[in-house]
């Protein structure tokens, strides 16, 4: 589970980025999902785009999105959705550290 301070750091990392998937009228399926943990364990960060044409919820559509993929959903902004997950082999991003008081 991710803290607001990381959320900010991973919405500020995100801000750059392109949506490199689309959710389109058929929706989130297994092949999507799939592409997409290949895709987080290679750059942790992504945006998706959900277009016009979904017939599904945008909240339902990112909560599909983030559990299917064990990933962290980061933001749903507009038909945007960003989400994180730790990579195994390509550790990247250093997230801030959980204050403990």
């Amino acid at each position: 589970m991710l803290t607001g301070k990381q959320k900010r750091f991973l919405r500020a990392e995100a801000h750059h980025l392109t949506p490199i998937f689309q959710v389109g009228k058929g929706g989130v399926n297994d092949q999507m999902i799939s592409q997409l943990r290949d895709v987080l364990e290679a750059r942790e960060l992504i945006k998706v785009r959900i277009l016009d044409n979904c017939e599904e919820d945008k909240h339902e559509v990112a909560n599909a999105l983030a559990k299917g993929t064990n990933a962290e959903l980061v933001q749903l902004i507009g038909l945007t959705v960003v989400l994180y997950k730790e990579s195994r082999n390509n550790k990247k991003i250093v997230l801030p550290k959980v204050d403990k008081k």
